[in-house]
C-alpha cells in the first residue's frame, strides 16, 4: 500500500483524455502506477501490436490516475492495475472509468485503505468458511500453518493476476460485479474446498500447502466453482458468519455500503444509463477494443454517479439485486 501522501486536492470536472499531464505530474502514486503498467504486458491480448499496447497502456495509467485524483482518500495498491485493465478492455475508456470509479468507493474499499488492515480482515474470512464445509480440511490447513496469504493476490487483482485465461477472468468478473463485496473470498474458499482431496494427500507443510494452492490448475472447472460459490454464499451470508465467528468485531466498508448500493441499482434501468454515456474522448481505444467481449446487459451501480455503470453478459444477470437482497 502506498503512503498518505499529501492532502486533499480539488477534484476534478473533466473526463478521462484531458488534464492528464497535470495529474501525472503531481500524483503521489504516478511512478508505482507507471511501473506497474509497464510490467503488464502478458494481461493483453496475445498478438497486439505493439502501437496499439502502447496507446493501452497509457489510458490504463490516465484511467487509474484519474480515479485516484477524484478520490483522494483511496490509495493506490499493487494489483489495483489488474483490474483496471481488464475494465478497460472490456468496457473501454470512458465506461471502463466510471465502472472502476464505482467499483473503488465499494467493492474494493477495503483494499484501498493507507493500511493491509482492512485487507487482513477480507481474508480472515477464508478459514471460517472452510470451517463451516470441511472440520478436516481445516484442520489440516491450521497444523501446516499456511495461514491465508495464498489468496491474497486472488482477492485484490479478482483473480486477474493469476488466471492466463482471460475467458476464465471475465466470466469471474461477471459474478463478481453483480455480487456482494466478499464473493472473491467466499471464492477462494469454494476453490480450496474443491481441492480438498488433493491437499490432504500432500505433506502438511507450510511449503507444500501454500505452492499447491498458489498454482490454480489451467483446467479448474469455473462454472462449477461459481455455482457453489453462490450456494457457500447462500448457506453462509457473511451477517451470519460474523454473527457465528469471531469475525464480528470486523469492519467490512464494503460489505456495510453494498445494501444502499444494491438498492439504488435496482432502480436505475440500463438504457438510461447507456444514453448518459458521452461521445468518447479523442483518444478512443482501438475499434476491435471497444466493448466487444461484454456488451449484452449493463447494470448501474450507483443512482448518484449517472455515468456509472457496469458492463456485465447476460448470466450475471442471474446473480442480479433481487436475490443479493436475500443475503441480509
Amino acid at each position: 500500500m502506498s503512503g498518505t501522501g499529501p492532502g486533499r486536492r480539488k477534484r476534478r470536472s473533466s473526463v478521462p483524455g484531458t488534464g492528464g499531464p497535470a495529474i501525472r505530474a503531481n500524483h503521489r502514486d504516478y511512478n508505482q502506477v507507471l511501473m506497474d503498467v509497464r510490467r503488464s504486458l502478458k494481461r493483453f491480448p496475445k498478438g497486439m501490436a505493439e502501437a496499439e499496447r502502447s496507446v493501452l497502456q497509457e489510458q490504463l495509467i490516465d484511467m487509474i490516475l484519474y480515479v485516484l485524483h477524484s478520490h483522494p482518500e483511496l490509495h493506490y495498491y499493487q494489483g489495483f492495475h489488474d483490474i483496471a485493465v481488464t475494465l478497460l478492455l472490456t468496457a473501454g475508456l470512458r465506461l471502463g472509468t466510471a465502472m472502476l470509479q464505482t467499483l473503488s468507493t465499494h467493492h474494493l474499499r477495503d483494499f484501498m485503505d493507507p493500511t493491509m488492515e482492512r485487507t487482513r480482515n477480507v481474508l480472515s474470512y477464508l478459514m471460517p468458511l472452510i470451517q463451516s464445509e470441511s472440520p478436516a480440511l481445516h484442520h489440516f490447513l491450521l497444523r501446516s500453518e499456511v495461514g491465508c496469504i495464498f489468496a491474497l493476490s486472488w482477492l485484490i487483482t479478482w483473480y486477474g493476476h493469476v488466471l492466463s485465461n482471460f475467458h476464465q477472468v471475465l466470466r469471474l468478473y461477471d459474478f463478481f460485479l453483480a455480487s456482494h463485496p466478499l464473493t472473491p473470498v467466499y471464492c477462494a474458499a469454494q476453490m480450496v474446498l474443491m481441492r480438498e482431496g488433493e491437499v490432504l494427500q500432500g505433506d502438511c507443510d507450510l511449503p507444500g500447502v501454500h505452492q499447491l494452492l498458489s498454482r490454480i490448475p489451467s483446467d479448474f472447472p469455473y462454472e462449477t466453482l461459481i455455482s457453489r460459490t453462490h450456494n457457500l454464499l447462500q448457506r453462509h451470508p457473511p451477517p451470519e458468519l460474523e454473527r457465528q465467528t469471531s469475525l464480528r468485531h470486523l469492519k467490512s466498508i464494503s460489505a456495510s455500503s453494498f445494501r444502499s448500493l444494491v438498492i439504488s441499482s435496482a432502480h436505475q434501468r440500463p438504457d438510461i444509463v447507456l444514453r448518459q454515456q458521452r461521445s468518447p474522448p479523442s483518444s478512443v481505444l482501438p475499434a476491435r477494443s471497444q466493448n466487444t467481449l461484454v456488451k449484452l446487459a449493463v447494470w448501474g451501480l450507483s443512482a448518484s454517479l449517472g455515468a456509472a455503470a457496469l458492463a456485465v453478459t447476460q448470466t450475471a444477470l442471474e446473480w442480479g439485486p433481487d436475490v443479493l437482497l436475500g443475503l441480509f
